[in-house]
């Protein structure tokens, strides 16, 4: 996926949550986001074998959190009002029951106001690696507490924690959720099939 950001200043200065909304309404095809100085985002839409991939692993995050119910998981449509202002949408997110319940209901309608606690990001065939672990670091700095930038074309994954250095594995079948999400093991077979 291309990452395209425009510059809509002379216009309408930065994009604020609602023009966001609008646009996003408007054109329901295209996958978009802001960054933290308000400009818009967009991002193309993957082709079959990445959003197979992702359903995967949404699926795989859901079960988990069906079984023990700690928090709510989202989907890449989820937009997140990130602390830094950017309004970003995972591939994968997860939040625990406690930040959930804390949001008001008008909250849980509009782009979540909070940073996720867990993201997973999977790399398609026309993202470039650099505005991923860009878009990971950018997590990070807002507070989310573990991340996973998953590239199965190289069979990697980058695992991104509060306040630790990036670690990288090749060729693992299985990620943990660690202390974060107690008893997730994602099975990455089909991932990387």
């Amino acid at each position: 996926m291309t990452v395209l950001p425009l510059d809509l200043s002379s216009l309408i200065g930065k994009v604020s949550d609602r023009h966001l909304e609008l646009l996003s309404r408007d054109n329901p095809d295209a996958r978009l986001e802001t960054n933290s100085q308000g400009q818009l985002i967009f991002m193309s839409p993957t082709g079959g074998e990445t959003s197979e991939r992702n359903s995967e692993l949404i699926f795989q995050v859901k079960l988990w959190n069906r079984r023990d119910k700690l928090g709510k998981v989202f989907d890449s449509s989820g937009g997140f009002k990130l602390s830094n202002g950017a309004v970003r949408s995972p591939d994968v997110s997860w939040i625990p029951i406690e930040k959930w319940n804390s949001l008001t209901k008008e909250q849980r309608r509009k782009y979540l106001p909070v940073d996720p606690d867990f993201v997973i990001e999977l790399m398609s065939p026309s993202d470039s690696i650099d505005e991923a672990q860009n878009k990971m670091k950018e997590y990070m700095n807002c507070g989310v507490r573990l991340g996973w930038l998953i590239n199965p074309d190289d069979k990697q994954v980058d695992i991104y924690r509060q306040g630790k250095q990036k670690e990288v594995l090749n060729n693992s079948l299985t990620l943990s959720g660690e202390s974060i999400m107690p008893g997730l093991v994602v099975d990455l077979s089909e991932i990387f099939d």
